[in-house]
């Protein structure tokens, strides 16, 4: 079955070329023109993933968003923006898109970065069902979590701690302090990374590492604490405490 995919963009002549620029690529696309006809048609039939343009009369992309995580949807979101500062991509990962794309875009780079979130939205398959899960309470599995730097990772329940604080991390959020707890000490340059958690390396010139890694020191970091991710410069980052 081909993935299904919502797009809103305002924009006639864009929408026109990107759902048919998506549909020869093998997706089943329904494109609305506007945040009210995108919230009416994710309620109607849920999609595989969105991708919405902020930029549109009465509803915007990011209001989409933030109803539909209100609501516990947690369906990949794509935001097409062509807002470039770092405050206007981080607006967007805090109303909760998975990622974006700035304007004028490559189409190639708009089917790259669906096919990421598609591949991390994929169900992982269930493998045969232990002993313990069938008590009423089971203790957690040796080896459950993960710790590094003061941090402690659940990656089955998809929850993190710095000390006793519970972080509320994305999706992506989540995967990229994962890598970097499990790669503790370890720098990991940009190609790695990127591979790593979007499938695909955008390239030099891409700041969308950047903006994940600074959107997340501001979840981790606190006034009186060490930071704990660190940019080795023209290399990548690396987690350690100090």
């Amino acid at each position: 079955m081909p993935h299904t995919v919502l797009l809103a963009e305002d924009d006639r002549a864009i929408r026109n070329a990107l759902e048919r620029a998506l549909t020869l690529e093998g997706y089943r696309v329904t494109a609305v023109a506007d945040g009210v006809e995108a919230l009416a048609q994710a309620h109607r039939s849920r999609p595989d993933v969105l991708v919405l343009d902020v930029m549109m009369p009465g509803i915007d992309g990011l209001q989409v968003c933030r109803v539909l995580r209100a609501e516990g949807d947690r369906t990949p979101v794509l935001i097409l923006t062509a807002l470039v500062e770092t405050a206007d991509r981080i607006a967007g990962l805090d109303a909760g898109a998975d990622d974006y794309v700035v304007k004028p875009f490559d189409v190639e780079e708009v089917f790259a970065r669906l096919r990421a979130l598609l591949r991390r939205a994929a169900p992982v398959p269930a493998g045969p069902e232990p002993a313990a899960a069938q008590e009423a309470e089971p203790p957690p599995p040796t080896g459950r979590f993960l710790e590094a730097a003061g941090l402690r990772m659940d990656p089955q329940a998809r929850r993190a701690w710095r000390g006793d604080r519970e972080l509320e991390l994305t999706r992506t959020e989540f995967e990229l302090l994962e890598l970097l707890v499990r790669n503790a000490g370890v720098v990991l340059d940009h190609s790695t990374i990127y591979d790593r958690i979007w499938g695909y390396d955008f390239g030099p010139g891409s700041k969308n590492l950047a903006v994940y890694v600074g959107y997340l020191r501001r979840k981790l970091d606190e006034p009186g604490v060490p930071q704990l991710i660190h940019t080795v410069r023209g290399v990548g980052y690396v987690l350690r405490e100090g």
